[in-house]
């Protein structure tokens, strides 16, 4: 039978980790300035997202500017686009069949279905949650492999930026939460694990001294 408990919080962390994975696609901090060299005091800090670029003023101004092409974008971020976009619709509709086939929930009146739409519920979040792994992944290793690089020039280097670390955390919430969730809604009368009946063993282990007996 579903564990309820374990239902719950496989729920609650998903939905924490879908609120992750919409700031991770909405704020503009995958990519931000890096301080290289002896001078850390810059007038201004560059921050770069999927969607716009921000001018963060050393007088506390800021100035966010839209991409003006698709096409000029670089193919991670395309990539990034799709694949974090992708992921909160699946994350809408894991949430939707969550709430219809958790057991605490009256929305839908037979056990076995509710189990199977909590149970497909889990693995939406569980292929959510590395859709967002990925191009947070790929964006932090192109970061890295143009900060090492020689031939990128100083002003063009960047450093991680929050929304990366924040994807991190959300792609895992939704890895751990669709896990529980799947676990913990096992369908009625499939047992976890194998049993054997006893009703087909009794009548051997009754013929056993039957048949002694009978030679005796």
């Amino acid at each position: 039978m579903a564990t309820t408990g374990m239902q719950l919080l496989g729920l609650v962390l998903s939905i924490i980790g879908w609120v992750g994975g919409f700031l991770v696609c909405t704020l503009p901090m995958w990519r931000v300035t890096a301080f290289i060299g002896n001078n850390i005091v810059t007038a201004q800090i560059t921050w770069e997202g999927l969607w716009m670029n921000c001018i963060w003023q050393s007088t506390g101004e800021i100035q966010c500017k839209v991409y003006d092409s698709l096409l000029a974008l670089p193919s991670d971020m395309k990539a990034a686009r799709g694949l974090t976009v992708l992921a909160l619709l699946i994350c809408t509709l894991a949430l939707t069949l969550g709430i219809l086939g958790i057991k605490c929930t009256e929305c839908v009146g037979l056990p076995s279905l509710k189990a199977r739409l909590a149970r497909v519920s889990g693995v939406l979040f569980v292929i959510a949650g590395f859709l967002i792994l990925v191009p947070v992944c790929w964006t932090a290793h192109s970061i890295i492999r143009d900060f090492y690089d020689p031939y990128v020039a100083a002003p063009h280097k960047r450093e991680l930026g929050p929304a990366l670390y924040l994807g991190w955390g959300g792609s895992a919430l939704l890895l751990i939460g669709g896990s529980l969730l799947y676990a913990g809604s096992n369908p009625p009368g499939i047992p976890s694990s194998p049993t054997f009946s006893s009703g087909e063993s009794s009548p051997r282990r009754a013929g056993g001294p039957a048949q002694v007996k009978g030679y005796v």
